[in-house]
């Protein structure tokens, strides 16, 4: 893109300017050069709203109200000019010193201001937003006081044409300063196309502020009138502002995180405790030392009350937003750390009962071998017909511990088995019926009462149905050998579906679990020395993970343990393909 065209905006804005001040030396002081400036400057700050507008219709976030405060802005100052034109070239009369359409003009730089405090160069949530909305508020507010403390007395209250026009000038220049200001703090802070924005916003408002205080001094001393030199560079000012709106669609305008020792939102408190605590020395001031008519005394003084009131509120509820999002960020990092530990917990599970499932499988076919030779050999002497009784018990010893290690052998290679059996789609419904229905000679027998509460619409899951009935066997089994212990209870199977995942749920009434956070480790059990090995709950733990599921286990209030299953829902036919494709 050729030079021109990228700065085709500024060089019309220039263009523009310069047709103006040529317009202004050619044609004499009148009626026509009058409505030539009016109309053109009411014109094109309207111009530069519909800008403004536009840019924020196309946006989004932050960056739409930063233009839509911005465009809100010159529309105020469009309202102003509006009466200018009203009375210089519709009534053809000079425009009164005392007008209420000065408000509009004093009014249209706060949204400008408010705009910058926005900040749309950064990105930091909707909270930013809400807290913005309500700076903006607070520093309508606090603009207005001070409007109404300053120039309002002499304008309407007291009326001095002398004492007005000092103080209104001396006021939005002090405003009009705020704006420059803080563009020049934004722009230092931005980069890209934000910072361009920044930078010729402020280089504008500056030229503006000094066209402004010279207009003012001209108007004074009696060489001002509508259309002179005086005029071009306020025209100038909107062109440009009208080339920064129109470029503004064309620069990388992209916001970027507050780096850690950003200090504004800090900063803009503090300015606003600033703001509360100059009340009372602005009402001090009135009360000893103000000389102004008992009338305007008493005026300024109720201003001073009533913005303390409504500053005070609205620097309430800010700081009351400022702590529900701190009290939100630190549940939010707390739920972020509580899932870590979850996360961290479920990885050293998996990778400890993956190596101990290696270690397992080579002893146990190591020992499986002799243990076979001493079952047989113990088998062949336990039938021979000269063993004396003693010796008859002690082979039927040998005999009985033998076929116990063997039991302990096969469930070492059952929990050292790593691959899966075939995978299709599985109705866990069907699945808790059966692994409840195992046991139910023992319901009355034990004085156990078992509830079910099962969807029959739960979808079906993706997975091993044989693995995952003996999982579900495994925890209705330690449940009952609980309320066995306990002397009888409840046991409460339940299963329904959330969000995409099928939640199964063994909640009984038993002692509880002295270890929760122990349960599946390989080899813990509280059950007596030849009851347990300790690998079941390790089992169903890697059943679980392999099919992509978690399940956790702890202690209700009221006693008892819960063990509770996510297993994720395969959702159609092809996604099922595609879980069988990357089985195989």
């Amino acid at each position: 893109m050729s030079v021109f065209r990228r700065h085709r905006w500024f060089v019309l804005a220039a263009g523009i300017t310069l047709g103006f001040a040529v317009v202004s030396l050619t044609i004499p002081r009148g009626p026509v050069l009058t409505t030539i400036s009016d109309v053109g400057y009411l014109l094109l700050t309207l111009a530069v709203g519909v800008g403004m507008l536009s840019n924020a219709w196309s946006m989004r976030g932050v960056s739409r109200r930063f233009w839509a405060l911005m465009a809100s802005g010159c529309i105020f100052w469009a309202a102003d000019l509006g009466a200018w034109t009203y009375y210089e070239v519709v009534r053809k009369t000079s425009v009164p010193i005392v007008s209420f359409m000065d408000v509009f003009l004093f009014l249209h730089l706060i949204p400008m201001i408010a705009a910058v405090g926005l900040r749309p160069h950064r990105s930091e949530g909707e909270q930013k937003f809400r807290l913005g909305t309500l700076d903006f508020l607070l520093l309508l507010i606090w603009w207005v006081f001070l409007y109404a403390f300053i120039v309002f007395p002499s304008q309407y209250v007291s009326l001095n044409t002398m004492m007005y026009r000092r103080n209104f000038s001396s006021l939005y220049l002090v405003e009009t300063a705020v704006l420059v200001l803080v563009l020049g703090i934004a722009g230092r802070a931005a980069t890209g196309g934000w910072r361009m924005v920044y930078l010729n916003l402020m280089g504008a408002s500056a030229l503006y502020a000094l066209d402004s205080q010279g207009l003012s001094l001209a108007l004074l001393n009696g060489k001002y009138y509508t259309g002179s030199l005086y005029d071009v560079p306020l025209l100038g000012t909107v062109a440009w502002m009208a080339a920064t709106a129109l470029s503004a669609r064309e620069w990388n305008s992209e916001a970027a995180p507050a780096p850690p020792e950003d200090k504004w939102g800090a900063m803009a408190l503090r300015l606003a405790m600033l703001a509360i605590l100059s009340l009372p020395v602005l009402g001090l001031w009135t009360y000893w030392w103000d000389d102004s008519p008992v009338v305007t005394r008493t005026f300024r003084l109720f201003t001073v009350l009533t913005a303390m009131l409504v500053l005070g509120l609205f620097v309430f509820v800010r700081q009351y937003l400022q702590d529900r999002a701190l009290i939100h960020l630190l549940e939010d990092s707390r739920r972020s750390f509580e899932n870590e530990q979850r996360l961290q917990s479920h990885l050293v599970q998996r990778e400890k009962l993956a190596s101990l499932g290696q270690l397992v499988a080579g002893a146990a076919h190591e020992i499986n071998h002799p243990l076979t030779a001493i079952m047989a050999y113990s088998e062949k002497l336990w039938s021979s017909q000269r063993l004396t009784s003693e010796q008859d018990a002690l082979v039927r010893k040998i005999v009985s511990h033998s076929q116990r290690t063997r039991d302990l052998i096969s469930n070492l290679l059952s929990f050292a088995q790593q691959g899966s059996g075939e995978k299709t789609m599985v109705d866990v419904c069907m699945l808790l019926q059966r692994s409840v229905q195992m046991r139910e000679v023992q319901w009355h027998d034990q004085k156990i009462h078992v509830e079910t509460l099962i969807d029959r619409n739960i979808p079906k899951v993706w997975g091993d149905g044989h693995r995952l009935f003996q999982a579900f066997v495994q925890i209705v089994e330690n449940a009952f050998d609980a309320l066995e212990e306990a002397g009888g209870g409840v046991l409460k199977v339940s299963a329904c579906l959330l969000g995409e995942e099928v939640v199964v749920q063994f909640s009984d009434s038993g002692p509880g679990i002295k270890e929760p956070q122990r349960v599946f480790d390989p080899f813990y059990t509280t059950k007596p020395i030849g009851k347990g090995t300790g690998l079941g709950l390790s089992a169903v733990y890697g059943v679980v993970q392999d099919h992509r599921g978690q399940i956790t286990c702890q202690n209700k209030p009221e006693g008892g343990a819960v063990f509770v299953l996510h297993l994720p829902v395969a959702a159609t036919t092809s996604e099922a393909h595609v879980l069988a494709a990357a089985q195989s």
